[in-house]
C-alpha cells in the first residue's frame, strides 16, 4: 500500500505526497480508498471496471472514491490510455504518501485525522495478513518457508527508537529497490514493519 509515517527514507527515486490537511487524510482512512490506491501503485494504471472486478465492487462506488481521491491529489485520470471515450483509466500520482504524526499534535484537526488514516493502515495491514494466512496452504514451500511474521521488544530511549525505525525503513526501501516484478518466480511480497512505545 505504500504508506510512510515518520521520516520518509523511502528511495528519493520514489514519488511521493506528503500529507498533513486533516480532510486529505480523512478522505484516505476510507478502507475501500485504501485498497483502490494500493492497487494503482502495486499494479498501474485500471480503468474503473478492472477496479471493481479486482476489488468486488461495484462501478458507481469505485468512481466515487476515485472522485474523492482525485481531489486531494491521490490520483490522476489517465486519458491517454484509453481506447474510446467511454473508457476512463486512472492512475496513482505518487508511489508513496508520507505523513508525519508528531507535526499533526499541535492541531486538534490534524491530530485526529492523523490518528483515524493511521488506524485504518493498521486495519489494512491486518487484513492482508489474515488473507496470506487463508491463502498459505495454496502456496509453494519456498513462498511459506521465506515468509516472517513476529514481534520482539527491547527497552529504548525516543533516540534510540528513531534509529530503530530508520533502520526498519532503509531495509524495506532496500527490498523495494531491488525487487522487479519481470523477473522469473517474482510475486509481490508485502512489507510491514512498526516500532513504537508499548502502550
Amino acid at each position: 500500500m505504500l504508506y510512510i509515517y515518520g521520516r520518509d527514507m523511502s528511495s528519493p527515486s520514489r514519488s511521493r505526497v506528503h500529507v498533513s490537511d486533516p480532510s486529505a487524510l480523512r478522505a484516505l482512512a476510507h478502507p475501500l480508498r485504501l485498497r483502490v490506491l494500493g492497487l494503482l501503485r502495486t499494479e498501474g494504471p485500471q480503468t474503473v471496471g478492472a477496479l471493481g472486478e479486482h476489488l468486488d465492487a461495484a462501478p458507481g462506488s469505485i468512481s466515487y472514491h476515485l472522485g474523492t481521491l482525485e481531489r486531494h491529489g491521490f490520483v490522476a485520470q489517465a486519458p491517454e490510455l484509453a481506447r474510446d471515450g467511454r473508457e476512463r483509466w486512472w492512475r496513482a500520482s505518487a508511489d508513496v504518501t508520507s505523513f508525519e504524526p508528531v507535526d499533526l499534535q499541535q492541531d486538534p484537526g490534524q491530530r485526529v485525522a492523523g490518528r483515524v488514516m493511521r488506524q485504518a493502515l493498521v486495519q489494512r495491514y491486518a487484513a492482508d495478513q489474515l488473507a496470506y494466512l487463508e491463502l498459505e496452504e495454496t502456496l509453494p514451500s519456498a513462498w511459506i518457508a521465506g515468509a516472517t511474521m513476529g514481534d520482539d521488544h527491547s527497552w529504548l530511549t525516543p533516540s534510540e527508537l528513531r534509529e530503530l525505525s530508520d533502520e526498519l525503513e532503509a531495509v524495506a526501501a532496500k527490498w523495494q529497490a531491488r525487487g522487479d516484478r519481470d523477473r522469473p518466480d517474482a510475486a509481490p511480497v508485502n512489507i510491514v514493519y512498526a516500532a513504537y512505545r508499548k502502550p
